[in-house]
């Protein structure tokens, strides 16, 4: 909300008459002067706002105006820059495409000079051919004057390429009769080592199974050496396990009596089965431990002899 110029410049205007006019007594003005310079204290001080008022009211309408100026020129700015953008674009795709085209033609001219270099050496290449077929015309000329003599000597051929074709079919032929004969050789050939290979094979089959044979033979005779060692062996082996088993038996039988013999000293002797030896033995240890206890009991509960005077 805007405030009244009024309002805003009345303290400031007070400040400044209290600053020029300090307060005086009352007692020295009478009330009627003192309302009068009241009042026109009041009159300049709305006379001095009027004046401020119209100086900012030509500022703001300057300053207003100033704005505008600047607004108008902002937007003559953004127009002369987007014309000037629009420029560097027209000019940018003009450049573009006038490389773009300039790109073509030299890829047209280098595909031109590659197709007139190509033309060029296809061309000498044909003309070399061209004169080598020369050649060999000139070298063939002496075979077709004697072809043409053969003509005349052989009334069965009409014409030069029919002599020229049979003649080519017996070449063939004899071609076709060497390669079976040489096909024929290289088989027989073949056949040959084959032989010798079955043979050389079958010698070698024959003497690996010699070595084999003797071998197995060795082998044969080793196995019933380490048979005979093993049934020496294994008749030591019952035997001692037989002398252990007869200590084993006279041993649970020795622990069997003794635990027969702590159970007649015992009021209530442990039923253990006849088999459990360890059972017995430890049986037969805690008797002992306890009988060992009681002995170094009474040895301990023994009184002293009293000393001879």
């Amino acid at each position: 909300m805007a405030v009244p110029w009024e309002e805003h410049f009345r303290p400031a205007l007070q400040e400044k008459l209290r600053a020029k006019f300090p307060e005086q007594s009352v007692d020295r003005f009478p009330p009627v002067l003192h309302l009068l310079e009241k009042r026109q204290e009041l009159a300049d001080m709305d006379r001095g706002l009027q004046a401020q008022k119209e100086v900012f009211q030509k500022a703001r309408l300057a300053l207003k105006q100033r704005w505008e100026e600047l607004e108008q020129k902002e937007q003559e700015l953004k127009g002369s820059f987007v014309r000037f953008d629009k420029f560097l674009q027209d000019t940018e795709a003009r450049r573009g495409r006038a490389l773009r085209r300039a790109a073509e033609e030299r890829f047209q001219a280098d595909r031109r000079e590659a197709e007139a270099l190509r033309l060029r050496a296809q061309l000498e290449q044909l003309q070399r051919e061209r004169a080598r077929l020369q050649r060999r015309l000139e070298r063939l000329e002496p075979c077709a004057r004697l072809l043409g003599r053969a003509l005349e000597q052989l009334p069965e051929f009409q014409e030069v390429p029919e002599l020229v074709a049979r003649f080519d079919r017996l070449a063939d032929m004899r071609a076709a009769l060497r390669l079976t004969e040489r096909q024929l050789l290289a088989a027989l050939e073949e056949a040959r080592a084959q032989l010798q290979r079955l043979r050389d094979t079958r010698q070698g089959e024959l003497l690996g199974q010699g070595q084999r044979r003797v071998q197995l033979l060795e082998r044969l005779e080793a196995a019933r050496e380490r048979a005979l060692r093993w049934e020496s062996k294994w008749i030591q082996i019952q035997n001692t396990a037989a002398e252990k088993t007869l200590l084993l038996g006279r041993t649970r039988m020795a622990a069997l009596n003794l635990f027969q013999l702590v159970c007649r000293h015992k009021a209530h002797p442990p039923a253990l089965d006849i088999e459990d030896t360890e059972g017995q033995l430890e049986q037969v240890k805690l008797f002992i431990l306890d009988l060992s206890a009681m002995v170094s009991g009474f040895s301990q509960a023994e009184p002293t002899p009293a000393c001879q005077p």
